[in-house]
């Protein structure tokens, strides 16, 4: 096994643990340091949608009406309460157990690729931004949205001290940088945007035609 499979293997046994409480830990930071970032995401989706690492459907309320919604991610505890979710949300939704670095999808069969707040957690995410750039059609979105580090070096000092404990704990990363990946990846970036003294980056890519 691969050091980057192991780190996936990881990855899933974390998600599968924390599933009965990702609800409760990750609302807080969603009234605060994320609010509107869900909405924002889900406005910029259209068409035939695929959100990658979906989690517990926390993105669903925020699609609008008539989008057809394909959600993946590595826990089946969490696409459980994703499902439970969007039956309470009366939405059709096909949710999948899947690999953001593998995804199971032909080329170029979504409008839309939406990932929000996980790319700070998938292994190797230049890898997961190119299977998105994959799967959408040429002159469809790549919606983002994620941590990201802080130019202000006091953040930047804060967020490094988490990291200390949340990337052993489960391989979150709050520094990463997402844009030179998404451009290495071959989409163009067409809205870009940083939050929350720089922490939180939100971006919209195209797939040139």
């Amino acid at each position: 096994m691969t050091a980057a499979s192991k780190e996936t293997q990881r990855q899933r046994r974390t998600w599968r643990r924390q599933a009965a409480r990702y609800d409760r830990s990750v609302g807080k930071a969603e009234l605060t340091m994320l609010a509107g970032s869900r909405e924002w995401v889900g406005v910029r989706a259209s068409g035939r949608v695929l959100e990658v690492a979906v989690g517990s459907g926390r993105s669903l309320p925020y699609y609008p009406a008539g989008v057809e919604v394909v959600g993946i991610d590595l826990s089946p505890e969490m696409l459980a309460i994703a499902r439970r979710r969007a039956a309470e949300l009366g939405r059709t939704v096909d949710l999948r157990e899947g690999d953001a670095e593998a995804l199971p999808f032909a080329d170029g069969e979504f409008d839309t690729v939406v990932c929000a707040l996980a790319l700070c957690s998938i292994p190797q995410p230049g890898v997961a931004l190119a299977e998105m750039a994959r799967v959408v059609v040429p002159g469809g979105s790549v919606v983002l949205v994620d941590h990201t580090r802080s130019d202000r070096a006091l953040v930047y000092a804060g967020q490094w001290l988490i990291e200390r404990i949340s990337i052993p704990l489960q391989g979150e990363h709050l520094t990463r940088r997402h844009r030179a990946e998404v451009e290495a990846a071959g989409l163009e970036v067409v809205e870009h945007e940083r939050l929350r003294s720089g922490s939180v980056e939100r971006i919209r890519a195209t797939r040139p035609r």
